[in-house]
């Protein structure tokens, strides 16, 4: 790839989008400036990129018929064996389709990215695998991962486990039906506004938004750093515990991380709840959306925690209910500026960057139709805001981020970890093809209302099963400290013993 001088048609016509005029003079002088810089740009592209070594062996893999892919869960198979031995040895895992697996392909659940294959592995991929973890492939996610149901995917919706013709969540749409299925022990997902928790609650898995800045986003292609998580989603507490020991910790590369306090998660199992306090969100019971049965479910949970030991009562933190709000400019303008018109990365952080990524996202400029009605929506509104008043509604919606998290904070000096619904109702039914523009999108958003502040605010968050109704699971949330998942898994793994959460 080598960079050429403009020439005096282009320099002029990249003057007027800086706002500059320029004399025939002007574009002479411009031009001589910039050739020692254009030949500087040529010398980076001769020196080699500095990318991970690729460890374990691998194939493509292959594309599942629909016999064998029956709720479209799957995007590729392809069996890669990690270390003889190891923490997760004996654990079969799947990818959610925006982590990268080199030599695999990805598409992040969009057409635009067809043919795309990396060329190294996330670091939490070398992780599990030098673990002894066994990666089974890559599934479905929502269409760059922008949507709580299953139905914008360029390759079709992703089908309820429970129920077909239900939606399985989103964005991790296919690692939580793989999961609820039993075709793998574990699965990887992401959460920017609740992608890990929504599809767990839908499914009936367990899944762990871990504290921001606690498991590297490396290697994964990014919405937006300040809102990036990636963590495990699973049928058990304890594998959910027992992965996240080894997905933890600073890698070298993700700016994200914040000096974590790591801990082997598995020593929570098994102490029991007594002692504990826990604080009933009351907020998280009134959502637009909310369910009454969803509700009752969850409340039904909350009184099985209290029979076991711990101390339950109710809590109000009226801010809660802004939290949506608060997380739209920091979503819609990062993912706009970051995830699409940066190429996929953006600029300005220390980060493993992929730029065989960023060529090839380059290309959704020329297919922007073929986009989802979601990334559409949230591209034009991002880029109207940025037009018209700049990033300044980001800034202060961050700023405003910390009173938000800082309102939780207060309340876990009375509380261990805060308790409510992971999304006010259970799976609903997936759209039709023909369903209109607003319905398709409601579907999309209709669910984060209590997911999405946490994402904003960092804290540590799982959805754990906790009923069923009208054969569709229940997700109850607990919300814990920031770095405080043992908290957590102690009180999940109480509440997962106590009973098959299917009969509750």
């Amino acid at each position: 790839m080598t960079v050429v001088l403009p020439t005096p048609t282009q320099l002029r016509a990249v003057a007027e989008q800086c706002g500059l005029s320029l004399t025939d003079e002007d574009v002479t002088s411009f031009r001589g400036l910039m050739q020692g810089s254009i030949e500087a740009y040529n010398l980076v592209a001769t020196m080699p990129d500095e990318l991970p070594e690729v460890k374990y062996p691998r194939t493509p893999g292959y594309r599942p018929a629909p016999e064998e892919n029956k709720h479209n869960a799957w995007y590729r198979k392809s069996t890669v064996k990690g270390a003889a031995s190891g923490k997760l040895k004996g654990k079969t895992v799947a990818l959610k389709d925006n982590i990268m697996l080199a030599g695999v392909p990805m598409t992040n659940g969009s057409s635009t990215l067809e043919g795309f294959v990396p060329d190294f592995d996330a670091t939490i991929v070398t992780r599990m695998l030098d673990a002894g973890a066994e990666i089974k492939g890559k599934v479905h996610c929502e269409h760059f991962c922008l949507s709580g149901g299953s139905h914008t995917g360029s390759y079709g919706p992703v089908h309820n486990p429970h129920k077909m013709g239900y939606s399985a969540g989103g964005s991790s749409s296919g690692s939580g039906v793989v999961v609820a299925l039993g075709e793998v022990d574990m699965a990887i997902g992401g959460d920017q506004g609740g992608s890990i928790r929504m599809p767990s609650s839908f499914c009936g898995t367990y899944g762990m938004k871990p504290t921001w800045g606690l498991v590297p986003y490396t290697g994964i292609m990014p919405i937006e750093i300040y809102v990036d998580h990636t963590g495990p989603m699973t049928a058990t507490v304890e594998d959910n515990a027992l992965l996240l020991e080894v997905l933890a910790g600073d890698d070298g590369y993700d700016p994200r991380i914040k000096a974590p306090k790591v801990e082997d998660y598995t020593k929570a199992l098994g102490k029991g709840v007594k002692g504990m306090k826990i604080g009933i969100l009351k907020e998280g019971f009134e959502q637009p959306t909310a369910e009454a049965a969803v509700n009752e479910s969850v409340r039904e949970a909350a009184k099985r925690l209290k029979d076991l030991g711990a101390s339950v009562e109710n809590v109000s933190i009226p801010m809660h209910m802004a939290g949506g709000a608060i997380w739209t400019p920091i979503g819609t303008e990062g993912l706009t500026q970051t995830m699409m018109f940066g190429d996929g990365y953006g600029l300005s952080r220390g980060d493993l960057y992929s730029t065989s990524l960023m060529d090839f996202h380059r290309g959704w400029r020329r297919q922007a139709d073929s986009l989802s009605e979601t990334t559409k929506l949230f591209m034009m509104l991002g880029t109207y805001i940025n037009n018209n008043f700049g990033p300044r509604f980001y800034g202060k919606a961050l700023n405003i981020s910390r009173r938000l998290a800082a309102a939780y904070d207060k309340a876990f000096k009375d509380y261990d970890l805060l308790l409510m619904p992971t999304t006010p109702m259970k799976a609903t039914k997936l759209p039709e093809p023909n369903a209109s523009r607003e319905e398709y999108v409601a579907r999309a958003l209709e669910m984060i209302s209590n997911t999405a502040p946490f994402d904003i605010t960092h804290h540590p968050a799982m959805s754990l099963p906790c009923g069923m109704v009208d054969g569709l699971p229940v997700g109850l949330m607990l919300v814990g400290r920031m770095f405080e998942e043992s908290t957590i898994y102690r009180a999940a793994h109480a509440f997962e013993q106590a009973g098959d959460w299917k009969k509750m």
